[in-house]
C-alpha cells in the first residue's frame, strides 16, 4: 500500500527516495525513512506539533512504562478486532512512536502494514530512527494521505481528526479505536494549576458512519519522581496554564501520586 498525494489525492509512487504522483507533485523520503506529506499551505504554523523538547519529555515518560496499561489495552482490542487478512493499520497523532511500535507487532501478525502519522516533524523523525517496522509520515490528521477504504483499523489517542476523513479511509466493517480522558484523569496535577478542579465531561462523541461496539475504562494510580511529573505536565494541554512555581514544586517532589482515567471506545465502520 502507498500514500496518496496531499495536494491532488492521486496515488503516490515511490522511486528510490522520492514519492511522486501523476500530476508531478513530489515528496522526498528523509534519510531517517519517513516522508513529509505536509505542504506549507496546510501548516498552521512554521513548525506545528510538539517541539523536540516536548517530544523528548514525552518519550522519557512513556519509556518508563507509566502508560503501558493503556498501550496494552488498546493493543489487545486491536488483536481481537483486526481480521486475519488485514492490510493496513494507521496510528493518528503517533508522536514518537511508543504506542505505534506495539500496535505494529499486533498488525504484523495479521499481515498488515502499520502507518504512523503526526504533524510534528521532530516527533516523526525520532520515531523513524527507532522503529523500523512502521512507515511514518508528517501529515495533517484532517487531510489523511491515504486512499478511500484503505485502512482496516485506525487508532486515535487524543488526536483530532474529522469524522468524515475516518469514514473515508476506513474499510466497511473496519475499526476506529479512540482514547480520551476519563472524568478523573490527572486530577492531582490539575489541582496544582486550577483554583477549581473540574471533572472531564463524560464521553459524548459520535462518529458519523460508525457504530459504537466497545467501551472500556482504564484507570490506576501512578507514583512519579519529580522529573517524571514535570515530563507529564509537559505532555498535557494545560501545561501553558502552569505558573513557574508549579513547575518548581513538581521538580522538587520525591514522590508525586497522580491518577489516570482513560476512556477507550471501539467504533465499527458501517457497511
Amino acid at each position: 500500500m502507498s500514500f496518496s498525494c496531499p495536494l491532488c489525492h492521486a496515488r503516490l509512487t515511490r522511486s528510490d527516495n522520492r514519492f511522486a504522483c501523476p500530476q508531478g507533485h513530489q515528496f522526498d523520503r528523509a534519510k531517517e525513512g519517513y516522508v513529509n506529506l505536509l505542504p506549507v499551505q496546510h501548516k498552521r504554523s512554521r513548525d506545528p506539533g510538539d517541539s523536540a523538547e516536548m517530544m523528548q519529555a514525552r518519550r522519557a515518560f512513556l519509556d518508563a512504562g507509566h502508560y503501558q496499561p493503556l498501550r496494552d489495552t488498546v493493543a489487545q482490542m486491536l488483536a481481537e478486532n483486526l481480521p486475519d487478512n488485514a492490510s493496513a493499520l494507521l496510528d493518528i497523532g503517533c508522536g514518537e512512536g511508543y504506542y505505534t511500535a506495539t500496535f505494529a507487532g499486533v498488525a504484523g501478525e495479521k499481515g498488515a502494514e502499520t502507518f504512523g502519522l503526526d504533524v510534528s516533524k521532530a516527533a516523526i523523525r525520532a520515531a523513524a530512527k527507532r522503529y523500523f517496522a512502521v512507515t511514518f509520515c508528517v501529515a495533517s490528521s484532517h487531510r489523511l494521505p491515504f486512499d478511500d477504504d484503505s485502512m482496516d483499523a485506525v487508532v486515535r489517542i487524543y488526536a483530532p481528526c474529522k469524522a468524515e476523513e475516518l469514514a473515508r479511509v476506513v474499510k466497511p466493517g473496519g475499526w476506529v479505536i479512540t482514547v480520551t480522558p476519563g472524568p478523573r484523569h490527572l486530577m492531582e496535577l490539575k489541582g496544582l494549576i486550577y483554583d477549581e478542579v473540574r471533572l472531564h465531561a463524560p464521553h459524548s462523541e459520535k462518529l458519523a458512519g460508525f457504530t459504537l461496539r466497545q467501551e472500556q475504562s482504564v484507570g490506576y494510580d501512578m507514583s512519579l519522581k519529580g522529573n517524571e511529573a514535570v515530563a507529564l505536565l509537559q505532555m498535557t494541554p494545560f501545561a501553558w496554564r502552569a505558573k513557574p512555581e508549579v513547575w518548581e514544586t513538581l521538580e522538587q517532589q520525591a514522590e508525586f501520586r497522580c491518577q489516570t482515567d482513560f476512556s477507550i471506545h471501539g467504533w465499527q465502520r458501517e457497511d
